[in-house]
C-alpha cells in the first residue's frame, strides 16, 4: 500500500474548509503573511512506524500533520484574538474526532495515542512572518494511522 498524502491532506484542508471560520485554508506552510482575519495552514510533520499498531507481516504508519491557525495580533478588537483562536481550534479538534478515519484515508486519527506516540494537542504561541507582522498562532499536531503501510520481508 502507497501512503496517500494528497488524499489525507485534502480531507484534512475539506474539514477546515466546511467550518466556515477561515479566510483561507491553505495545504502548505506559508512562505509570506496570511492577511486578515482567521488563517489556516496544513503540511506534513513526521512520518514513522508505529511500532504497537504493527504485525510480523506489515508496518503500520503514523504521519503527522501540523494544521495551524493564524491571526494577526494586531487587529482589533484585541480581546478577541484569542477567543476566536481557541473556538477554531475546537471546531477542528471536534472535525477531526468526529470523522475518525478521514472518510475511510487512514486507519484511524491517534486522538489519544493510541500508537504509543504523542496524541493529538494544540500548542499555542506567536509567530513572526516577516519584519512587521506578528501573528498568534495556534498549531494542532495531528497524529494518524495508517493500517499496513509497509510490507515486511525476511
Amino acid at each position: 500500500m502507497a501512503l496517500d498524502t494528497q488524499e489525507i491532506l485534502d480531507r484534512l484542508a475539506s474539514h477546515a474548509k466546511s467550518l466556515g471560520l477561515f479566510d483561507r485554508v491553505n495545504k502548505h506552510e506559508p512562505k509570506s503573511p496570511p492577511g486578515r482575519g482567521l488563517s489556516c495552514a496544513i503540511w506534513v510533520e513526521r512520518i514513522d512506524p508505529a511500532g504497537s499498531m504493527s504485525g510480523v507481516r506489515s508496518t503500520t504508519g503514523r504521519i503527522t500533520f501540523n494544521v495551524r491557525i493564524y491571526s494577526n495580533m494586531l487587529q482589533e478588537p484585541q480581546d478577541g484574538i484569542d477567543p476566536n483562536i481557541i473556538r477554531a481550534t475546537d471546531a477542528l479538534i471536534r472535525a477531526y474526532s468526529g470523522d475518525f478515519t478521514l472518510g475511510g484515508a487512514v486507519m484511524a486519527v491517534d486522538l489519544l495515542g493510541m500508537s504509543g506516540g504523542q496524541g493529538m494537542f494544540a500548542q499555542a504561541g506567536y509567530l513572526r512572518m516577516n519584519e512587521s507582522r506578528i501573528y498568534r498562532s495556534v498549531t494542532l499536531w495531528v497524529p494518524l494511522l495508517v493500517a499496513d503501510l509497509w510490507a515486511q520481508s525476511e
